[in-house]
């Protein structure tokens, strides 16, 4: 796959993100008791380089629901808020699975 194409991938995959998370997100927000599970998530970081932190940074902040609040010193972790965490671990695979994985692809 051509890196135009991987870039196409990552923009289509954010874009699904967004409409699932919007509503994933306005779904809670109809429910009769809301039932939140708010949490701060240090989440380990394989991107490497400032664009590479910065462009999962934005996209995590971008999608409905989750917000990037700071990246440590070392640049090994990046601190998230995420407004409904049911499993961790699974939130920690989807980013990794998903965002980081399709940023390396098209920024190496």
């Amino acid at each position: 796959m051509t890196r135009a194409w991987r870039w196409i991938a990552l923009l289509g995959f954010l874009l699904k993100e967004i409409v699932v998370s919007a509503l994933g997100v306005a779904w809670l927000v109809v429910q009769p008791r809301l039932r939140l599970r708010p949490a701060f998530i240090e989440y380990p970081l394989t991107v490497t380089t400032d664009v590479q932190i910065t462009l999962l940074a934005n996209m995590i902040t971008l999608t409905p629901g989750t917000l990037s609040v700071d990246v440590s010193d070392d640049r090994r972790t990046l601190l998230i808020h995420a407004l409904d965490v049911a499993d961790l671990e699974v939130l920690i695979g989807r980013i990794a699975a998903g965002f980081e994985t399709r940023i390396l692809g098209v920024t190496r």
